[in-house]
């Protein structure tokens, strides 16, 4: 008998974690030295998941990162493979105490800071891409605005303005047999419209409605103020005569448009005017160990340089929101993280449900067992920079540094809400290979594991897989991420989600309303 080193076989992620992540499959009756120790393998440990160190109590926590991720539910044995069948999740108290882990940002010297090529807008925002976007206030009007869209995409008109990056068609599923103003769920739709409507990669804006939704489209617009650089048109289908009319006259609406948005020129600006939007989906147990901490360095790296990171799913951070409480710049700020997460238990509860209904049946196939593993990882997103601010689903995001967003966990509405927030540019993380784009936004898609990049190149934008081997460091793949965010942001680089035509039909805005 010749044993593995444990070591060589699989990594701890912290020295006082119970259990190791396997770097490749380790089969039944494969012996290990750990230390002088000698470790049999009961049943299979697939990569990427977990196999205990050291023996484990029933009913006793299990670390990971150095936190807890969940309870045995029965006696564990070193080399076991620790999974659903002997992991649970159970509520337990945390450390909330706020700004104690909160230090000063190192921020770069302005003369210094990078740059990217941007499109200057008359509020003083900046845009990453140039679209024209067809913005529905009802559902109604969904088929009408995707006819808009496709007529001007495919008649040759745009081949004209090449600096137009295409038009997008905003549809939805809301916008009536709702209540109206002063409902939660009706003013998230109305919040979500204006950031879109606002957003600085629109450069023209056609908003159309049915005509007798609740959602009513000239309450909705003159909330807007007027926008010097950005031309507005409403339409309602049924003032129109009918779907024929109303696409005529979309599209001939659009086409007033083009010659000044075509005209519009990129500028060198300072990365100091990006909103970077961070996402995970389709996770695995490499999302904590490789793309996600890339990405938080990279994050890191966009807030040292006077930027603004903004990331959400308050369902997967549960169980790890303390360690951004820790990092809060503020009281006021930790509490509304706090607020939001107590809102969140209230609601499952009412719902007859459990947030650790998350992590998926793929999630979980990737080695992830309990919410609270999942959400240490994704954490990992937000970097080590102090939190500055917490707001609510598509509000503003105005402030610099680092952003939480409180969304639910589905990709395409926690996306929709921070573009509507103000996002200039999103990153997304994968390990088992989620297909999204978030148009106006462009997409960047992020590989937590080679096999899977090669598996999914046409989708994929970076493979983060070499952290995991020690051919780059988690901070050299923040800086390969925080270069390629430039170049995408300059439209030097257009992302595998643009060129597969995704983002047309991922515009989700949050349904809280009860539908009547």
């Amino acid at each position: 008998m010749n044993p593995s080193r444990l070591d060589h076989v699989s990594f701890r992620l912290d020295p006082s974690d119970d259990v190791a992540v396997a770097r490749a499959d380790i089969a039944p009756g494969d012996h290990l030295d750990d230390d002088g120790r000698l470790v049999t393998v009961p049943a299979p440990v697939p990569a990427g998941h977990k196999l205990a160190v050291r023996g484990i109590a029933e009913g006793a926590p299990v670390r990971k990162y150095g936190q807890v991720i969940g309870f045995a539910s029965r006696p564990i044995e070193p080399g076991d493979h620790v999974h659903t069948h002997n992991l649970v999740f159970r509520p337990f108290d945390r450390d909330h105490r706020t700004g104690v882990d909160a230090r000063p940002t190192d921020h770069v010297p302005e003369a210094e800071r990078a740059t990217f090529d941007g499109y200057v807008r008359a509020d003083g925002r900046v845009g990453t891409r140039n679209y024209l976007a067809v913005l529905t206030t009802v559902n109604c009007s969904a088929t009408a605005a995707r006819a808009i869209a496709r007529q001007l995409e495919t008649s040759g008109v745009l081949r004209q303005y090449p600096g137009v990056d295409g038009v997008v068609a905003l549809t939805h599923t809301l916008g009536c047999g709702t209540a109206g103003a002063g409902n939660e769920g009706f003013e998230v739709l109305r919040r979500t419209l204006t950031g879109y409507a606002h957003h600085p990669n629109i450069a023209g804006l056609l908003v159309l409605g049915l005509g007798c939704e609740v959602n009513q489209i000239r309450d909705l617009v003159d909330g807007w103020g007027p926008a010097a650089d950005r031309p507005v048109r409403t339409m309602t289908v049924q003032e129109l005569g009918g779907t024929r009319r109303t696409v005529a006259a979309g599209v001939a609406a659009l086409e007033e448009m083009l010659p000044a948005a075509g005209a519009l020129r990129r500028v060198p600006v300072p990365a100091s005017e990006l909103i970077l939007a961070m996402e995970c989906g389709g996770s695995d147990a490499w999302s904590g160990v490789t793309a996600n901490p890339a990405l938080g360095a990279a994050a890191d790296l966009l807030v040292r340089h006077g930027g603004t990171a903004v990331f959400g799913e308050t369902t997967e951070i549960y169980g790890a929101e303390h360690l951004l409480t820790r990092r809060a710049v503020s009281t006021e700020v930790g509490d509304k993280l706090l607020d939001r997460i107590r809102w969140w238990e209230k609601q499952v509860q009412a719902d007859g449900s459990s947030i650790d209904n998350n992590p998926s049946p793929g999630n979980k196939a990737g080695g992830l067992t309990t919410i609270l593993e999942k959400s240490l990882g994704a954490v990992a997103k937000g970097g080590t920079t102090a939190l500055c601010d917490v707001v609510r689903y598509a509000e503003p995001i105005t402030g610099r540094g680092l952003v939480f967003m409180d969304t639910p966990g589905y990709d395409p509405v926690n996306a929709t809400g921070m573009v509507a927030g103000g996002a200039t540019v999103l990153c997304f993380t994968t390990g088992r290979g989620s297909a999204f784009g978030c148009k106006p936004t462009p997409s960047i898609k992020l590989a937590t594991n080679t096999p899977l990049y090669e598996r999914m190149r046409d989708d994929m934008d970076l493979d983060c897989g070499p952290v995991a081997d020690g051919t780059y460091t988690v901070q050299e793949m923040g800086r390969q991420i925080f270069d390629l965010i430039l170049d995408v942001a300059s439209g030097r680089r257009r992302t595998a989600s643009e060129e597969l035509g995704y983002g047309d039909e991922e515009f989700v805005p949050w349904q809280l309303s009860t539908t009547l």
